[in-house]
């Protein structure tokens, strides 16, 4: 094969060895880097090539030989680095599922739909059969029992409260 015939046949069959190797997974940048060394070292080796019709085929071969040694150098397995770095606890997460733990069963369904769902009230009426005025109360008092469960009060009932107190400490 002669230089000229060398060179016709990289210009039409340089495109072809990219997208072969590309077609065995390269990407497509380092399938033309191995193209492009699998087309030189096919010059350097021109006096080894017997069929000049089979040079695309032979250029295939030297270019996928030379992936397969570059991937066999590369090491199988590279040790990561030791990052510190802080467990993070999702406290609210724990809140949710305390809080639904100890409300009732329909309070729990209706919390958690509505809540952690985001179903509308009137979804999760239509799902149960309830009225979407009994969804609102319900979450009303699933509210305020999971309030009062946890030791927390709503704002009316802490607001009595402290009322009483001063009136039992104005009485004394």
């Amino acid at each position: 094969m002669t230089r000229d015939e060398y060179g016709l046949a990289y210009q039409k069959g340089y495109g072809m060895t990219v997208r072969f190797l590309v077609s065995r997974g390269l990407m497509y940048e380092a399938a033309q880097e191995t193209a492009q060394a699998a087309w030189a070292k096919g010059w350097e080796r021109l006096s080894q090539l017997r069929d000049s019709r089979m040079v695309l085929t032979w250029m295939n071969s030297i270019a996928l030989n030379i992936h397969r040694s570059s991937v066999r150098r590369e090491p199988l397995f590279q040790s990561l680095p030791e990052l510190p770095t802080q467990t993070r606890i999702n406290l609210a997460a724990i809140d949710v599922r305390r809080i639904l733990k100890c409300c009732r069963k329909n309070d729990r369904i209706v919390l958690q739909r509505h809540y952690l769902e985001g179903y509308r009230v009137q979804e999760i009426a239509s799902q149960h059969g309830w009225t979407e005025t009994a969804v609102r109360i319900r979450l009303l008092r699933a509210r305020r029992s999971a309030g009062k469960r946890l030791g927390r009060l709503d704002p009316a009932t802490k607001a009595a409260q402290e009322a009483e107190q001063q009136a039992a400490a104005m009485a004394a």
